[in-house]
């Protein structure tokens, strides 16, 4: 039995969700999108398209996540630009997918990176990343 089938370790799997701030939880989508990027480039130079694919998909799910927790009636032009933004990375993240090439992957990893650097940037900013 493997680390993550162990009751234990689904436990406190699901705990982590439920206890993390909104904050928190939109660190942990650009991490999930992150990690998902970076096995789809180690797939594609172990030339294993199809692990590619799934990581990929994961990836854009991610994505498709984040665009789905922007409010755009009090986030006005920041949602709007991010939702923009998040749209750029899936048509980037379904090129990444179909051309089986890494440099739409290298670009929508640096852009989530930023993403996420910035967003982090943004909880320490305004308190304890509570909001």
């Amino acid at each position: 039995m493997t680390v993550q089938h162990k009751p234990g370790y689904q436990a406190y799997q699901k705990n982590k969700y439920e206890t993390a701030s909104p904050h928190r939880l939109i660190l942990m989508l650009y991490d999930g999108a992150l990690t998902n990027i970076n096995r789809a480039k180690n797939a594609l130079d172990s030339d294993q398209r199809a692990e590619a694919h799934k990581f990929i998909q994961k990836a854009q799910a991610i994505v498709l996540e984040l665009m789905a927790c922007l409010n755009e009636e009090q986030g006005d032009v920041i949602a709007k630009n991010l939702k923009e933004i998040y749209f750029y990375l899936v048509n980037q993240l379904t090129q990444a997918n179909i051309h089986k090439k890494k440099d739409q992957l290298l670009e929508v990893e640096t852009i989530l990176g930023d993403l996420r650097q910035t967003w982090d940037q943004l909880g320490k900013e305004v308190g304890n990343g509570s909001f």
